[in-house]
């Protein structure tokens, strides 16, 4: 066995006492780029007016039609066959017929940009003047696995890094005791896909979002073993820095010793930052029911937004707060009953989704932080069963607010039937393109080479959307 066998083995044993192994998203297992910390800080490619993102990901499907692109024609046809429906459009093709419904919402003009928004979202809707609603997105995939990829990750296969792997790899991160990168689950558990929603994919492991408990220990095995003491910790710490210091004096250009070892001292720090920032006591009881931390319905949600805003004032980079856990009504999968479903996942998220608005503007955040709503695609507007809406990718809404982004308008349009994007059509490749932008980064010039070539997020397409800029 070679002296560096013995001491990565000696190093990974040290560390798995203190619960750093547990925290994959930070260990580099490839050799990490960068030098010693690949989570170093890093110049954006020009003057950023965002340092942060929160995305808000509705899983499942949000339905346009019925929440912010209302479409009096399905009224006018509904129980009809519309013109511009396919057969293959269908995902459940048993189950979704060419049969037109209308929304069961009604919807009303809010803001001085009188931005068309549903009844099922009246705290949002305070908000209209700072909302940008991207009415013309489209996506390639009708179904959850390959969608949730494509928005995460710029691919509809599996592999590729996610979004926020890039924006940490192209920025590091701002904090020294917390992970760039942090993922915000739903109760119910995980999206389809699970984990890889927010891989690494071919960078090294330090790009991964970590994600964060929504009760007791923030990242699984954080807290060391009672027999370990702090002391007993940083004196490991110290020997594993002597002997890597001795490695890298004889090898150089050996630097995945240095970033291991960084990341078992971050694991270490997060031991005592990540307890306090999840630690939501320390927020105003008035903070606290501004969330909706009070009520069953609002609570975990509400948690996980105020925890976003923790985060990001904590200098973490990239944010991503999920709404709907599993599969079927757990999440915006409205196939059976649309308004049952979309009932309770818009009080589940209005109220908090408001009250992080509300919480950026106070704070001053809102002009760093950008914010993200949006699911992985949109849904049909024709009926599932009477009452459903099936998947359906070729048009839908989403929205981005702060950071840099102009308010107060709508940008794009689907057709009178809501099926389709037509009017200044947005790609998934355009909006990470915009996003990158935001960030002071360039999406062509934001590389990584893996199995030479050299990857980008929005791969080989994808144009700022300069409409949606202040």
């Amino acid at each position: 066995m070679t002296s560096f066998t013995t001491r990565r083995h000696i190093l990974q044993k040290a560390g798995a006492g203190f619960g750093a192994l547990a925290l994959q998203s930070l260990l580099g297992r490839e050799g990490l780029l960068h030098g010693a910390n690949p989570l170093s800080q890093r110049a954006p490619h020009f003057t950023p007016k965002a340092k942060s993102v929160i995305f808000l990901f509705m899983y499942g499907g949000p339905s346009h039609v019925d929440l912010f692109d209302p479409k009096p024609a399905l009224a006018k046809w509904h129980g009809k066959a519309i013109p511009v429906w396919k057969k293959e459009d269908a995902f459940m093709g048993g189950k979704t017929k060419n049969v037109a419904m209308r929304s069961p919402y009604r919807f009303a003009r809010h803001g001085q940009a009188g931005i068309d928004m549903a009844e099922v979202y009246p705290n949002l809707a305070r908000h209209a003047d700072s909302l940008c609603m991207i009415r013309s997105m489209h996506a390639e995939s009708n179904n959850h696995g390959p969608a949730l990829f494509q928005m995460n990750s710029g691919f509809i296969q599996a592999g590729r890094p996610s979004m926020g792997s890039w924006v940490t790899y192209g920025l590091g991160s701002e904090s020294e005791n917390l992970p760039a990168f942090v993922v915000l689950l739903d109760k119910l558990g995980a999206p389809v896909n699970g984990a890889l929603n927010w891989s690494n994919g071919f960078m090294p492991a330090a790009f991964q979002g970590v994600p964060f408990r929504g009760s007791g220990e923030p990242v699984a095995y954080l807290t060391p073993p009672k027999s370990v003491s702090a002391s007993r910790q940083r004196a490991r710490l110290d020997l594993l820095r002597q002997w890597n210091a001795e490695f890298a004096a004889s090898n150089p250009a050996e630097t995945e010793l240095a970033a291991r070892l960084g990341a078992y001292e971050l694991a270490y720090r997060m031991q005592i930052s990540a307890t306090e920032c999840t630690d939501l006591a320390r927020e105003p009881e008035s903070v606290r029911g501004m969330y909706g931390l009070d009520h069953p319905v609002t609570a975990h949600f509400g948690k996980s937004c105020l925890l976003a805003r923790r985060l990001v004032e904590r200098g973490v980079r990239f944010v991503q707060v999920y709404s709907g856990g599993n599969e079927g009504p757990k999440a915006w999968d409205a196939h059976d009953d649309l308004k049952k479903n979309h009932d309770l996942h818009c009080a589940e998220t209005d109220g908090p989704i408001a009250a992080l608005l509300d919480d950026l503007k106070i704070t001053g955040l809102l002009d760093s932080t950008l914010v993200v709503w949006g699911g992985e695609f949109g849904r049909s507007p024709v009926a599932e069963n009477g009452k459903g809406r099936d998947h359906h990718p070729k048009g839908f809404t989403m929205w981005m607010a702060g950071g840099g982004i102009k308010g107060g308008q709508i940008h794009g349009a689907t057709d009178e039937f809501g099926y389709a994007a037509v009017e200044n059509r947005v790609s998934v490749p355009d909006l990470h393109a915009t996003m990158l932008h935001l960030l002071g980064l360039d999406h062509e010039a934001l590389t990584y080479r893996f199995m030479g070539r050299d990857f980008r997020l929005t791969d080989v397409s994808g144009d700022v959307v300069k409409g949606l800029l202040a």
